[in-house]
């Protein structure tokens, strides 16, 4: 039985750490792939002479070539800059609009049946670029976001009320930015809503930590921003789609009339299975959230305008 083949695009922390995740679970062969020549090659190398330790057959290689990605399943996105001091959002989404632009028509010429999930920021901009430049439908263009919000919203839910991560769900709608919506009426530990658990000054300052949850990082790096729960995202969505699992996880999809938009691409939550994304899965807004939901909507909206 021969293995999927997962393609992640660009090998810095993100990348490679996704790339060492999918290959140490067995899931698919890697191949890593970046325009700085000796980079995906080395930390390839590095990753695959990991796996007599942590015990996997999965086959690792960088490359800078497209052609070694042809017939991949799913191709991961997460080249790009990160902001630098003094660059305006318009700026880095210019800078990244090109680059994005760039490896995915590469990829998706070598992979016309791919999965795309798409990494780079700002998130809901680039997802728009990513379909553009493949062409591709939009059950097949996804990004990662939700799913790392929500396991920030949950880590910091846990952390509140003293309980298992496990036990604790979260939901987070809309843009990937300080727009996002933490929907707290839907967040639950073991079922139970945490605007049961907590004051409602407590639910804020958690939707409010959640929201700045990427900055507060950076923050604390001073050079560089978050990449293992980014990248533990990006595998849980893999894993769900590789796997046929069927997981209900926040994704950006370009929603055709969900949710009232149309034509945007924003954080719902989606049925992850082979195809892709299989469904939307709609749920009622209280008229407070819908009102947040809608201006995370316009906000995307304002980035995707300036793209063209």
């Amino acid at each position: 039985m021969s293995r999927d083949k997962v393609t992640v695009i660009g090998a810095g922390n993100v990348g490679a750490t996704t790339a060492q995740r999918i290959a140490e679970a067995g899931l698919a062969d890697v191949v890593l792939v970046d325009i700085v020549e000796g980079l995906p090659q080395g930390k390839a190398l590095d990753l695959a002479e990991a796996a007599p330790v942590v015990v996997h057959d999965a086959r690792v290689t960088g490359t800078n070539d497209y052609a070694d990605t042809a017939g991949s399943a799913i191709v991961v996105v997460t080249s790009g800059l990160a902001r630098q001091p003094g660059m305006s959002r318009d700026d880095l989404l210019a800078k990244n609009a090109g680059i994005v632009r760039s490896v995915v028509e590469q990829a998706a010429r070598h992979s016309p049946e791919a999965i795309l999930i798409i990494v780079t920021n700002p998130l809901d901009a680039m997802c728009h670029v990513a379909m553009a430049a493949s062409g591709f439908p939009r059950e097949r263009v996804l990004g990662m976001a939700g799913v790392l919000d929500s396991a920030r919203f949950r880590t910091f839910i846990a952390a509140e009320l003293g309980v298992s991560v496990e036990d604790t769900h979260a939901f987070v709608l809309g843009g990937h930015g300080d727009t996002m919506v933490p929907l707290s009426r839907y967040s639950t530990v073991a079922g139970v809503p945490i605007t049961e658990l907590l004051s409602a000054d407590r639910v804020q300052a958690l939707e409010d930590r959640t929201a700045n949850g990427g900055a507060e990082v950076v923050a604390l790096l001073k050079t560089g921003s978050a990449f293992y729960a980014p990248a533990a995202s990006a595998f849980e969505m893999v894993e769900s789609i590789l796997r046929d699992r069927k997981r209900v996880l926040p994704c950006a999809v370009l929603l055709q009339g969900e949710f009232g938009i149309d034509g945007l691409f924003v954080g719902v939550p989606v049925v992850l299975g082979a195809g892709g994304m299989e469904r939307v899965f709609e749920i009622e807004l209280t008229a407070a959230e819908r009102s947040a939901f809608d201006a995370s909507a316009a906000a995307v909206r304002a980035l995707v305008a300036n793209l063209s």
